[in-house]
C-alpha cells in the first residue's frame, strides 16, 4: 500500500473512531436534541411529514428536512438512540469527504488528508458532530455546495458540479435558512474572473448557467411547494400562522431584528479563536503565506478565504449571535490552510506551540479531575445537579485519564512530533467522553431518570399529563402522555390539566414544573417531589393534591407569561 493510500485509510479510521464512538449509548439532551427527535418520532407515528409538531402544537422554528432524516433512520433502525445521532454522523463524514476530495483535486492527496485533519480536530466541529442538532447537517450542505461550485469555477466547466452546488444550497436552505450562504462563493469568483485571475471562469454567458438557479429552486421546492399548497389550501389559521412564522419571522425578522442571544460585533472572532482550536494556532504563519499567494493571484486561496470572510461579516451584522452560526466557514478555512501545513509542521516554532497546547489541555483535564476527587470545586455542582453523587466521581476519573493520556502522548512523541501527540490526545479525549462521560450524564441530562421514576410512581396502568413540560419529558415518557400546549401560559396549561385529571381522577396524574412555585390551590402535603431534572424541580400530583384547583380559583391565564 502506497503512503498516500495508507494515510487516507488512517484518516478515515480515526474519523470513525472519534465521531462514531458512543453511538447508541445516550438519549437526546436539551436544548435542541429532544425537540427534533420528538418531532421526528411524531412524524413517523402520525404520517404528518410536511408540518413538524411539538406535542399537540405545530413546530415552526425550523424546516423539517433534518427531522425527516431522523424519522427515516428511526424507521430503518427501530432504535431512537441510534437514529437521532446518525444524521449528524453522516453529515460530518460527508463534510470531511468534501474537504478531503477538494484538497486532493486542487493540490495533492496529502493536502486533502491534512485539510480533513484540520477540520476533524477542531474542537467545535467534533463537539457539534457528536450532537443531534441541525448545524452539522447545515455545514454538510453548505460544504457540498462549495465543493460543487469550486470544482466548476476552478476546474470547469463542469455543469454537473455547478448544478450540484446550487441544489445543495437549496437543500441547505430547507434545512436551515442560512444554507443559501454557500452561493456567496460566486462573489469572489466574479471578482477574480473580471480581474483576469488565471484559472477562474464563471461561464455566465453559457445558457447552461441557468441550470444552477433552476436546481436551487427545485431543491427548495421539495418541501416548500407541498407545504404551501397544504397550508394555504385547507390548513386553517394555525397552518397559515406556521407559514408566516417559518418563512418570515424565523428568517428575515430574526436576522433584521434579533430578539435573543445578543452579542457584540466581534463575538465571532472570539468564538473562532477559542472553539476553533487547535486549527487557528496556525494562523500567525498562515496570514503571511496567504498574502504571498494572493499576490500571485492564486484563486484556489482567494475563493475559499474570501467566502469565509463574507460568512463572518454576514453573521456579525445582526445583534443575535450563537457560537455555532459560523461553523460552516470552518471547512473552507481548513481547505485554504492545508497546503501550508506540510511546511509548517517541519518548523520548530509551530511544533513547540502544538506541544504547549497539548500539555496545557492535558494539565487542565488532569487538574479538573484531581480537584473533583480531592475537593469540592464550584464547577462540580453542575454535574451533581439532580444526579447521583457517583456521577461526579466517575467524571473525575475520566478527566484524570484524559489528562494522563495526553501527557503520556507528549512524552512518547516528543517535541518534534507534537502534531502526533495532539492527535493522540484529542482522540483519547473524544473516545473517553463518548464512552464514559455521556453514559454518566445521560439519566440527568435526558430526563430518562426522572421519567423512569415517574413511571414507577404512578404504575403501569395510570395516565400521565404534562404541565410546563420540556421536550425531553414527553420524549422519555414510558407511555403516551397528554399535553396541554407548549407555548401556552402555564396557568392555562394547569387549568386544562386539572380538568383533564378530574374527568378520570382515579387513573390520571399530572407532572408539573414548579417554576415560581406550585399553585396555591395544590395541597403540598399530597404533592410528590420528583427532584431536579435539567435544572428544574418537578412535582407529581394525583387528583387529591389538585382537588381544590377549580378553574375559578386558578390564576388568570391571560396574566401568566408563556414560555
Amino acid at each position: 500500500m502506497t503512503r498516500p493510500r495508507r494515510d487516507l485509510w488512517l484518516f478515515w479510521l480515526l474519523a470513525l473512531l472519534i465521531l462514531a464512538t458512543g453511538l447508541g449509548l445516550r438519549d437526546p439532551w436539551p436544548a435542541d436534541e429532544p425537540r427534533f427527535a420528538l418531532a421526528a418520532r411524531q412524524m413517523l407515528e402520525s404520517g404528518q411529514w410536511l408540518f413538524p409538531h411539538r406535542g399537540s402544537e405545530l413546530y415552526s422554528d425550523k424546516p423539517p428536512l433534518f427531522m425527516w432524516m431522523q424519522a427515516a433512520l428511526l424507521w430503518l433502525t427501530g432504535n431512537l438512540r441510534i437514529a437521532f445521532l446518525l444524521p449528524s454522523l453522516l453529515a460530518a463524514l460527508g463534510t470531511l469527504w468534501c474537504v478531503l476530495d477538494l484538497g486532493r483535486r486542487l493540490w495533492t492527496p496529502r493536502v486533502g488528508v491534512l485539510a480533513g485533519y484540520a477540520t476533524l480536530l477542531t474542537l467545535q466541529f467534533t463537539f457539534q458532530a457528536k450532537k443531534a442538532q441541525i448545524d452539522p447537517m447545515v455545514v454538510f450542505w453548505i460544504t457540498l455546495s462549495c465543493y460543487g461550485l469550486l470544482r466548476h469555477l476552478l476546474r470547469g466547466p463542469d455543469w454537473r458540479m455547478w448544478m450540484l452546488g446550487w441544489a445543495a444550497a437549496g437543500l441547505g436552505t430547507i434545512t436551515k435558512g442560512v444554507g443559501v450562504l454557500a452561493l456567496l462563493m460566486l462573489l469572489p469568483a466574479a471578482f477574480a474572473a473580471l480581474r483576469g485571475w488565471p484559472g477562474v471562469r464563471v461561464h455566465a454567458r453559457d445558457g447552461r448557467f441557468w441550470l444552477g438557479p433552476l436546481a436551487f429552486l427545485v431543491a427548495c421546492g421539495v418541501w416548500l411547494v407541498p407545504m404551501l399548497v397544504a397550508a394555504l389550501g385547507e390548513g386553517g389559521a394555525a397552518y397559515r400562522a406556521y407559514v408566516d412564522d417559518i418563512l418570515l419571522r424565523q428568517t428575515v425578522t430574526r436576522y433584521a431584528n434579533s430578539w435573543h442571544h445578543g452579542q457584540p460585533w466581534w463575538y465571532f472572532i472570539e468564538v473562532a479563536l477559542t472553539t476553533w482550536l487547535p486549527t487557528v494556532l496556525a494562523l500567525p504563519w498562515a496570514f503571511p503565506a496567504w498574502r504571498r499567494r494572493l499576490r500571485r493571484r492564486d484563486a484556489r486561496y482567494l475563493l475559499p478565504l474570501a467566502w469565509v470572510v463574507l460568512v463572518f461579516v454576514f453573521f456579525s451584522i445582526p445583534s443575535g449571535k450563537r457560537d455555532m452560526y459560523i461553523l460552516p466557514a470552518l471547512p473552507m478555512l481548513a481547505l485554504a490552510l492545508a497546503p501550508l501545513l506540510p511546511g509548517l509542521l517541519r518548523k520548530p516554532n509551530p511544533q513547540r506551540l502544538l506541544l504547549a497546547f497539548t500539555v496545557l489541555l492535558s494539565l487542565v483535564a488532569l487538574g479538573a479531575g484531581l480537584a473533583m476527587l480531592l475537593g469540592n470545586p464550584g464547577f462540580e455542582r453542575q454535574f451533581l445537579d439532580g444526579r447521583d453523587p457517583g456521577v461526579a466521581t466517575g467524571l473525575a476519573w475520566m478527566f484524570c485519564a484524559i489528562g494522563a493520556f495526553g501527557l503520556g502522548a507528549c512524552l512518547w512523541f516528543g517535541r518534534r512530533r507534537a502534531h502526533a501527540a495532539l492527535l493522540a490526545m484529542l482522540t483519547g479525549l473524544w473516545v473517553l467522553y463518548s464512552l464514559v462521560g455521556t453514559v454518566l450524564l445521560n439519566d440527568g441530562s435526558s430526563s430518562r431518570g426522572l421519567m423512569r421514576d415517574v413511571g414507577a410512581a404512578i404504575g403501569p396502568r395510570a395516565q400521565l399529563g404534562l404541565v410546563g413540560w420540556r421536550e425531553q419529558q414527553l420524549l422519555m415518557a414510558d407511555r403516551p402522555a397528554a399535553d396541554f400546549g407548549f407555548k401556552r401560559p402555564l396557568a392555562a396549561q394547569f387549568a386544562d390539566g386539572v380538568r383533564w385529571q378530574q374527568a378520570a381522577p382515579a387513573a390520571r396524574w399530572l407532572l408539573v414544573e414548579q417554576g415560581d412555585g406550585l399553585p396555591a390551590c395544590v395541597d403540598p402535603a399530597l404533592a410528590r417531589d420528583m427532584g431536579l431534572a435539567n435544572g428544574r424541580r418537578w412535582w407529581l400530583l394525583d387528583a387529591r393534591a389538585s382537588a381544590a384547583c377549580h378553574t375559578s380559583s386558578m390564576p388568570d391565564p391571560t396574566t401568566s407569561k408563556s414560555r
